[in-house]
């Protein structure tokens, strides 16, 4: 919540609080039901400052609720001592409630920033992990030699041992996070993702050993999935990049993508570097879409973006390795995504968007 926003909320409380004491001041003592309405409604300003302003907020509105209570306590000095106790264990329900809320509020923000801290950092690792890993797997495909072939498996297991040891504390820790939250929880879903993330990089760097060692790459050790989940769990994964940089991602699926199995794996490697090369050549305010349509018994998802596009000339070699039109560019993330789909029995082109930027059309046949 913005400053200006929060110091509103923090005088409409205050004038609240200055309100009730009024009313217990001006409102008759034989009126007992009004005063015992507005000793209920004093709660409403606690517990709302302990929501918005955590501890501090909760304890403050507290005393002051307790301030403005005083001129009611006035109302029994001279009657039955257990009344007038009775009417100051109000104050005391108020403390309690502002201290309570408050605590329970300032430490669900504590753990609100330690997971948004936390989902920050795994995102970078993901990142960093991805990209070394297609850097390693591009280069293994272009070594011949046996010489060749050895550098690169120890310069694998070398980068594998440092890899492994975080992925294995960032799964710990994002299990930790899915504990925290129950099934059904609106935030379990991102848990689920963050450990399903971090298993696919893991099985990245294995395959990556195996081809280091000169054999053949291993297959998923995962069920296919239905082509539309794998799209939405990527475009969750994306959707701090796209807000970084504002761009918008439009999703236009096909009831036909529920029931078509990829290698949710493979897929998400792909569309993951498609989208990625999109919102690096975007500027602010662009657009991608995503569509997914059948043709036949083949799934055609097209990736198409209103950026500067891909010059013609340039068009026949982008799928090669070290072919990058991005300054810093390796060169290799398109080189990776088309080996996949050739590996998946499929096809990738580049062509022209209705928009005037770049459009990549993945077609895959039935058997996924």
């Amino acid at each position: 919540m913005n400053t200006p926003m929060r110091k509103i909320i923090f005088v409409v409380l205050l004038l609240i609080v200055i309100g009730i004491g009024l009313l217990h001041f001006f409102t008759p003592g034989d009126l007992g039901v009004y005063h015992a309405a507005y000793r209920r409604f004093s709660y409403f300003p606690i517990v709302l400052g302990a929501i918005w302003f955590g501890l501090w907020g909760g304890v403050f509105f507290a005393v002051l609720s307790s301030l403005a209570f005083i001129p009611h306590l006035f109302l029994y000095l001279g009657d039955d001592p257990r009344i007038y106790l009775s009417e100051l264990i109000e104050i005391v329900l108020y403390l309690a409630a502002g201290t309570l809320t408050g605590f329970i509020a300032s430490r669900e923000a504590k753990l609100r920033d330690k997971y948004r801290k936390l989902s920050e950092e795994l995102e970078e690792a993901y990142e960093r992990l991805h990209h070394e890993s297609a850097v390693l797997l591009e280069v293994e495909n272009q070594l011949g030699a046996n010489q060749k072939l050895s550098a690169l498996g120890e310069l694998s297991a070398s980068l594998a041992h440092e890899i492994k040891n975080p992925l294995s504390a960032l799964k710990g820790t994002a299990e930790i996070i899915l504990d925290e939250f129950p099934e059904g929880h609106p935030k379990r879903e991102f848990g689920e993702i963050m450990v399903k993330e971090v298993d696919r990089l893991n099985a990245t760097v294995n395959e990556i050993l195996q081809y280091s060692k000169g054999q053949t790459a291993i297959g998923s050790d995962y069920p296919p999935e239905p082509l539309n989940e794998v799209v939405s769990r990527l475009a969750r994964l994306l959707e701090s990049h796209l807000r970084k940089k504002a761009v918008t991602l439009r999703i236009d699926a096909c009831p036909e993508a529920d029931r078509f199995m990829v290698d949710g794996s493979k897929m998400a490697q792909i569309l993951l570097n498609i989208i990625l090369n999109a919102i690096d050549a975007l500027s602010a305010n662009g657009r991608i879409n995503l569509k997914i349509r059948p043709d036949s018994r083949e799934m055609v998802i097209a990736v198409s973006d209103n950026g500067p596009g891909i010059p013609e000339e340039m068009r026949p070699d982008i799928f090669k390795p070290f072919v990058s039109g991005k300054e810093h560019g390796t060169g290799l993330g398109l080189s990776i995504s088309a080996k996949i789909v050739e590996s998946l029995g499929g096809r990738i082109d580049v062509g022209e968007s209705d928009a005037g930027g770049a459009c990549f059309s993945v077609t895959l046949p039935e058997s996924g």
